[in-house]
């Protein structure tokens, strides 16, 4: 058995081939085709290998070849289901063999996005080998079952650096990821310089910290994901979530609010883009947002959008679609924008229903719940939070009956800043299980969020677009409490958005624990679980 997360589907052990040394030294040697692929790889692998991977001038005969090419014999063919992130009509070949061989690792597939895949999986077969142990004779060969396999972050609420995004993605390929969603807009901050509107990025830090990112440096970030073959997709959350939009242009009106809300809770004003000036300054922003934007698709938001009357929220959000639209990319938004209509082009994030916010029906059950408590949640906000969620309940029918796409992304499992379970905390991370995640949420362990099943939703698979985890920033301080937070229950999500299916715990749990080292040889923060057997 290997430690490879994704697990391949197919996993062989070769005859008439004896193992190698995973101390190696190794080389990367490519069809000059895979030129950029070579160049990703070499950069993954660097952390780990250090001086045990060779420079492309070392002489031939010197270590042992990981080697890159375009090749389709015994490369399976896969059924990938639904949206490309790339945009491409149908989602990308990445089906890929690999064999552990006599002379080094032979990473093979169709296409390029295939080659770094296997080469991804290559470097996890060394990293999780002991420097010191062999690598077996071995023949494995995959294929994704879901194009969109993504991971959102949250710059908005706790700024995460370029060179941390960077991190990110790297992490993301490794896993074979291939979207990184960045949630660039919130009440707490705009992390993204527009030239339409420089005071949107006006504000810094008492340490004087820019904590936005400059057009070169989001173009940069782009360049970086896409070599290996990760798409970025901005977020600019409308119409709510506005308070940073509305700092930098505070003549902005409010929209119109249901009968009797006015006053009666704290929220930010949503948008009305109905109206001519609000229209012309969000056209302005998603110009701006669009051309800078390499990638197919612009996130719009659409969530939450608290104080604001249904006939206004339907305008806007359709107004929101058909100005990205206008300016050639594609939108995506949250569930709740499929209240404003849904037609077969549209992508909708499932993120939620009330059964999932695992509310409580009583005051006694309330009082079972202690992390509940101690927000002084009481049942007159618990019924208020049931009623603004209801028509959630109906979100998912929606989409469905309008011919639209589901990207699943279910609180239930797929938030990971869900604080982690007393169970399985260990002692000397006891303050960060208690600091990190929204408080709301249940704690769970590490098992819960791997046993989830993407079919269980009853969603076609036709309407699929993909799967994505969310990590939202609200009570995170820097990576380290990002990375604690993903990490180690990224590498379920990982596995399920690759094969379609839950892994089963028992085996899986003994896979994961080998990739701490991983981890730390890249300086990232993890969570010790206490229901994984680390090594």
């Amino acid at each position: 058995m290997t430690a490879v997360i994704p697990d391949p589907r197919t996993h062989v052990a070769a005859t008439g081939t004896g193992a190698l040394p995973a101390a190696g030294p190794w080389r990367i040697r490519a069809d000059p085709r895979l030129a950029p692929v070579a160049d990703a790889v070499r950069a993954l692998l660097a952390p780990h290998l250090g001086e045990r991977l060779l420079p492309d001038e070392a002489p031939p005969a010197h270590g042992y070849a990981i080697t890159l090419s375009l090749d389709a014999t015994d490369v399976p063919l896969g059924r990938t289901i639904g949206v490309a992130p790339d945009g491409g009509a149908e989602p990308a070949d990445e089906a890929y063999g690999l064999t552990v061989g006599a002379d080094g690792i032979s990473c093979r597939s169709r296409t390029a996005q295939g080659v770094l895949r296997a080469a991804t999986t290559a470097a996890q077969l060394l990293v999780t080998t002991p420097s010191d142990a062999m690598l077996d004779a071995q023949e494995l060969s995959d294929a994704p079952r879901y194009a969109w396999r993504g991971l959102m972050i949250d710059p908005a609420r706790c700024f995460v650096t370029p060179d941390e995004v960077r991190h990110v993605i790297d992490l993301a390929a490794l896993y074979k990821l291939n979207v990184l969603h960045l949630h660039l807009t919130d009440n707490e901050g705009w992390r993204i310089e527009l030239p339409s509107n420089p005071s949107l990025t006006g504000h810094q830090d008492a340490a004087g910290e820019r904590l936005f990112y400059t057009a070169d440096e989001y173009r940069e970030l782009q360049a970086y994901a896409a070599q290996r073959h990760v798409t970025i997709v901005p977020e600019i959350d409308l119409p709510g979530h506005c308070a940073a939009l509305r700092t930098a242009l505070p003549e902005l009106p409010p929209a119109p609010a249901p009968d009797g809300l006015t006053g009666r809770f704290p929220f930010v004003p949503p948008l009305d883009l109905t109206d001519a000036d609000t229209h012309a300054a969000v056209a302005a922003v998603l110009a701006d947002v669009c051309a800078l934007t390499e990638g197919p698709f612009v996130h719009i938001g659409g969530d939450e959008a608290v104080g604001i009357t249904d006939e206004c929220f339907t305008a806007s959000v359709r107004e929101l679609r058909n100005l990205v639209r206008e300016f050639g990319k594609r939108p995506v938004a949250w569930q709740e924008s499929s209240r404003a209509g849904v037609g077969p082009e549209d992508i909708a994030q499932f993120w939620v229903d009330v059964p999932m916010m695992e509310l409580p029906d009583t005051a006694e059950e309330l009082a079972d719940r202690p992390e509940l408590v101690a927000t002084g949640l009481t049942m007159g906000v618990v019924g208020a939070l049931k009623a603004f969620f209801a028509p959630s309940d109906q979100d998912v029918e929606r989409v469905l009956a309008g011919g639209g796409r589901l990207l699943l992304s279910p609180q239930s499992h797929l938030y990971l800043d869900r604080r982690y379970a007393p169970e399985v905390t260990p002692a000397d991370q006891a303050d960060d299980a208690a600091r990190l995640g929204f408080p709301h949420y249940r704690p769970r362990s590490v098992e819960h969020t791997a046993s989830w099943d993407p079919t269980s939703h009853g969603i076609p698979d036709e309407q699929v677009a993909g799967v994505e985890a969310t990590l939202f920033g609200e009570t995170l301080r820097g990576l380290d409490d990002l990375t604690t937070l993903l990490l180690p229950r990224l590498g379920s999500v990982a596995e399920v958005a690759w094969s379609g299916r839950a892994p089963e715990w028992s085996e899986y749990r003994t896979r994961i624990a080998q990739h701490a080292r991983l981890w730390r040889e890249r300086g990232l923060a993890h969570f010790a679980a206490q229901d994984i057997p680390w090594r």
